[in-house]
Parts: structure tokens; sequence; C-alpha cells
């Protein structure tokens, strides 16, 4: 809004809602699941001041009383999902409480395809995104690790969740775009790529084929990918 100070602010140092009237219409909960079910329903880019508002049926102007910018909205969403991850009970193996909160996060943000785009330390520290972290931390008590190694690996983990996540919607959305099926596509590449390794000009990858040539299987390449992140964790004998 103009007259604002350009200095860094943290909405969830602030009240709910600023300055003198009226008890407040809504809470920052109502705010971010009318954000959240716009995003669902159109992406991101269907998220604004005036969409939000019309969703809440209020004005504009008045729900910057309680969110003063469009990243404080953001933030607001990110937190909500966040809240949607299961805190379970440690079981004691560090490893299975890493995979199983790693294939959650997955899940969720396939219902929420959105969040990948806002997926950053920026908004990591609402009180549930902490909250989060926080069980991660506790599943990972049994690891003889410092405690700067643990957050390293839940970033890492999640970062290439998100990355993984990221490509399978980036194809996905890809695919709706054609005018032809996959499958159409897929049998012209693997035709011109089968030349191409045919003509002896790549004896190594022709030698990967040979080995494995079947279809790739996605969720065991995303279960190997987060094994292997694990591993590089894991105290060495």
């Amino acid at each position: 809004m103009a007259g604002r100070a350009a200095v860094p602010e943290v909405i969830w140092a602030r009240p709910e809602r600023t300055g003198r009237g009226p008890k407040p219409a809504f809470t920052r909960a109502d705010i971010a699941a009318a954000a959240v079910r716009l995003a669902d329903a159109g992406g991101l880019d269907a998220v604004s001041m005036r969409h939000v508002a019309a969703e809440l049926g209020c004005g504009t102007m008045s729900l910057y009383n309680y969110v003063p910018r469009k990243e404080d909205l953001y933030e607001l969403m990110v937190d909500a999902v966040s809240g949607e991850h299961e805190l379970f009970e440690p079981t004691g193996d560090w490893r299975a409480d890493m995979l199983r909160n790693a294939r959650r996060t997955k899940a969720l943000m396939h219902r929420h395809p959105w969040m990948v785009r806002l997926m950053s330390g920026v908004y990591g520290f609402s009180p549930n995104a902490l909250r989060y972290l926080e069980h991660c931390l506790a599943c990972l008590d049994p690891l003889d690790a410092p405690a700067g190694t643990k957050i390293e690996l839940v970033a890492m983990l999640n970062g290439c969740v998100t990355t993984y996540v990221s490509n399978e919607l980036s194809t996905a959305e890809r695919v709706r775009s054609l005018p032809w099926s996959q499958e159409q596509e897929n049998a012209v590449r693997i035709a011109y790529l089968g030349s191409q390794v045919a003509s002896g000009a790549y004896p190594r990858l022709a030698a990967s084929f040979m080995e494995d040539a079947g279809p790739i299987d996605l969720d065991a390449v995303f279960e190997r990918m987060l094994e292997r992140v694990l591993d590089g964790f894991a105290p060495r004998t």
C-alpha cells in the first residue's frame, strides 16, 4: 500500500488485525483458506487481493487491514497447507520416519500443486512450518549428528521432494497442452532415440539400454532418490 515504510516485517509478529474499529470479521485462517481454495482451483496466478476479498465477500481495501502485502498472503497460505502435515509419534527409526515424512510431503504438494512455487526459506518460519520442522528433528533424535547437520538433512530432503514434484507437475502440464496423446509422442521419440543409439555413436548409452530397456518406474526412482539422500547422512561404520 502507498505510504507504508519499505522495511521487512514478519506477519506472525503482528496482531491479527491492525487499527481500531469493530470486531474483525475474518481471521487469518479464514483468509488463508480462501486463498488456498483459489490456488487449488486456478493455480497461484488466480490468487490476488481482489480475488481473495471477493471470495470472502469483502472489499479489497478492507482486506489490507488483515494482510498488508501479497507476500504476507502467500505466507498465510504456506502456513495453512503446512498444517496438513501429520505429526506422528516418532518410531525410533529415523530413516523410516523421514521417508514417511517425504512421501507425505510429496502427496501434499500434489494436493496443492502451487506450493512448489512458494517453497523457500522465506516462508519456512510460520507456526505450522516450525511445528513440522520440530517434528522432523524429533524423528532425527536417534541420528548421531550435530543439530545443524540434522536441519541440513531436512532441508535437503524437502528440496529433493520439491524438485521431483515440480518436474512431475511440469511434465503433466506439458502433456495436457499437446495436440496429440502422450503415447503417440513417446512412440515417435523412442523411435528417434533408438535410431541414434543404433548408429554406434553412443556406445555407453546403448549398453545402458541393453541392460534395462523396460519402462521407468517413477515411484521406484523417487524412493531411490530419498534413500540415497539419507545414505549421505547415515553414520559411517
